[in-house]
């Protein structure tokens, strides 16, 4: 988005003249992180979170190039290299539990910047882009994690495995092929290992570039702020820096200290116990499960216990685990308000905070719990609610919702002030 009012970009060098004339670096970071980027001026804490997930993915990618320097992805010695790593690469075990807790830490960043765009309408227009650059990346990120899980070759990775890869088999006539080609054959091995080792060593890259492209699509409107009301004159807007650049630093500061809290006090809180057992093909675990961050939506993909007509219970499972997410490619056409805040839409902030919200809690605490009663019955009730909230009440909202007033502007709700008087 063009800012006549924001600051332009001048070299103070020679050498920074020649530079912006071939290669404009410089002009780049200054207009996307620096003065030269106008911000809306009542960004909350919940805008943090973007930028939280970034550092914690550098993280990942950092300690992930580490890691890989040492581990063998060979099923015979994949668990003994990791055990290798832990007890005799030298800081070895503080790279893997960084590693392995910063997948979590990145995920808390991205679940509660996701709720952020979800409660103040992020996904609407003129960000329908940026929205689904986001869930593009959650997926990938989604794919990252899973193979990651696989590659300590525990007793959860190599189950972990041979469950997720087998939910392809719900897939009528190619479902057979498409996990023989995932696995590179009838059972997590060494070709599965190889995969699925590949693939998250590669992946992350790759979510780094997408992620490129979701800040470029977000510098084209410019940032949504928390009243939905559009920027309106230089009144309304501090440059990136100095001001966000302390406010997400010092953030970002406070989340590595309980980060680096968790990696040296409790590093395997979030993890399986079972995970620390060798794999074995011939003895199932009691109770498989995956990462915590999957718990919601293993629990819609537990849910289904019986068969619909001609349509199996697993590949309704399967269908409804995908769709689960891919409701939110659909997003901005299905919630047609025009108001784009939580905050002056009454009705909707309540079947936000007390109908989505727990609805997402209940699933996450039975997807982590054994496939019995009175958890399934629990997951298909709170599955059911979270595909009516989507499909059914935001666009029966949208349509016969009365919002509340907006402000004027951006300036007028933060001061409190008509925009003519504010200083």
């Amino acid at each position: 988005m063009s800012f006549p009012w924001a600051n332009q970009y001048k070299p103070t060098t020679e050498f920074g003249q020649w530079m912006d004339d071939r290669m404009p670096i410089g002009r780049l970071i200054y207009n996307s992180l620096g003065a030269g980027y106008p911000t809306p001026r009542n960004l909350n804490y919940m805008w943090n979170f973007g930028s939280l997930a970034g550092v914690f993915l550098v993280v990942q990618i950092v300690t992930g190039i580490i890691l890989a320097m040492h581990y063998a992805a060979n099923a015979n010695i994949a668990f003994d290299s990791v055990e290798h790593i832990m007890r005799d690469v030298n800081s070895g075990w503080m790279i893997r539990y960084a590693h392995a807790n910063g997948a979590s830490f990145f995920f808390i960043a991205i679940y509660l910047h996701i709720g952020r765009g979800l409660y103040y309408g992020s996904y609407k227009a003129p960000r329908e882009m940026i929205w689904l650059l986001g869930v593009v990346i959650y997926l990938l990120a989604m794919a990252t994690a899973f193979m990651g899980y696989v590659l300590p070759w525990g007793q959860m990775s190599f189950w972990g495995a041979k469950g997720i890869a087998g939910l392809s088999e719900a897939i009528p006539l190619v479902g057979k092929p498409i996990q023989e080609l995932l696995l590179g054959g009838f059972a997590p091995d060494n070709a599965a290992l190889n995969r699925f080792f590949s693939l998250h060593y590669l992946l992350p890259f790759v979510i780094a570039g997408v992620i490129i492209m979701h800040i470029w699509a977000l510098h084209i409107p410019g940032s949504s702020n928390p009243t939905g009301v559009n920027v309106k004159g230089p009144q309304d807007t501090v440059p990136f820096h100095p001001f966000y650049t302390a406010k997400d630093g010092w953030f970002i500061g406070l989340a590595l200290i309980f980060f680096t809290a968790m990696m040296f006090f409790m590093p395997n809180a979030l993890g399986h116990a079972d995970n620390y057992i060798p794999a074995n093909p011939l003895s199932t675990p009691a109770h498989i499960v995956p990462e915590w961050y999957f718990w919601p939506w293993y629990a819609i993909l537990r849910a289904f216990t019986f068969d619909f007509l001609f349509i199996p219970a697993k590949l309704l499972g399967v269908l409804a685990m995908f769709s689960a997410i891919l409701v939110w490619f659909f997003l901005p056409w299905l919630d047609q308000s025009p108001v784009r805040s939580g905050d002056y839409r009454p009705r909707f902030k309540k079947f936000f905070w007390f109908g989505l919200i727990p609805c997402v809690a209940v699933l996450g605490y039975c997807g982590g719990a054994p496939a019995e009663e009175p958890f399934v019955m629990l997951s298909q009730i709170a599955g059911g609610y979270y595909f009516a909230h989507f499909l059914i009440i935001l666009p029966l909202l949208s349509r016969l919702e009365k919002p509340e007033p907006l402000p004027n502007s951006i300036t007028e709700a933060v001061t409190g002030k008509p925009i003519q008087q504010a200083s």
